[in-house]
């Protein structure tokens, strides 16, 4: 079910009160993920800390700040459901001006999420190196991260200072990587001497 409508604030207030329990499940979705965010970050420190522990605590830094970072973006979306609700506390605005606080609320979320990437990217960068460097990775899944990372840079700072050429495409090599380590980790996992330097 499509919830917001382009440019019809009244439409997309309508459909968010209608579909509440569905988007209040697009935010219960995300705090899955900041969740495997935050054991993510802890996991790749311990996985790349053999390499070299600084940059390794620095990535799982950068990381944590880009998870905390997006969940104050979310709150923007949970906001929404605050404005369109037909609560004694909102009487003082009209139901067009609550219609168009509660896209001004999304359009926040959706450009405080896309501002933030750039930590994340940093965060990928570094990981990229040191998968690249440690010897039981394969080299070419710290180049398809690092790719991945920069895309996320440049489509942060794309995003602030020439929104028109800020193009989603720049998402999709982050998208290529997490497949491509999903996959070596299941299938091929980290040889037993570096499994051992983690415990």
């Amino acid at each position: 079910m499509k919830l917001i409508v382009a440019g019809n604030a009244a439409a997309t207030a309508s459909n968010i009160r209608a579909a509440d329990s569905l988007f209040r499940l697009g935010f219960a979705a995300y705090l899955v993920e900041g969740l495997c965010d935050v054991a993510l970050a802890w996991i790749f420190y311990l996985l790349l800390r053999p390499v070299r522990e600084d940059l390794a605590l620095l990535s799982a830094f950068f990381g944590l700040v880009s998870t905390a970072t997006f969940a104050v973006c979310e709150l923007f979306y949970l906001a929404v459901s605050l404005v369109v609700k037909d609560a004694a506390y909102l009487q003082s605005f009209t139901p067009d001006q609550r219609n168009t606080l509660a896209v001004l609320l999304l359009k926040a979320y959706s450009l405080g999420g896309g501002a933030f990437m750039a930590f994340y990217g940093v965060a990928s960068l570094i990981r990229a190196y040191l998968m690249f460097r440690s010897g039981y990775i394969p080299k070419f899944v710290g180049v398809i991260l690092g790719i991945a990372g920069a895309s996320f840079v440049v489509k942060t700072f794309t995003l602030v200072l020439t929104p028109a050429y800020s193009s989603d495409i720049l998402l999709l090599p982050m998208f290529l990587a997490l497949v491509v380590m999903t996959v070596w980790f299941l299938v091929k996992g980290v040889d037993e001497p570096t499994a051992q330097l983690l415990l």
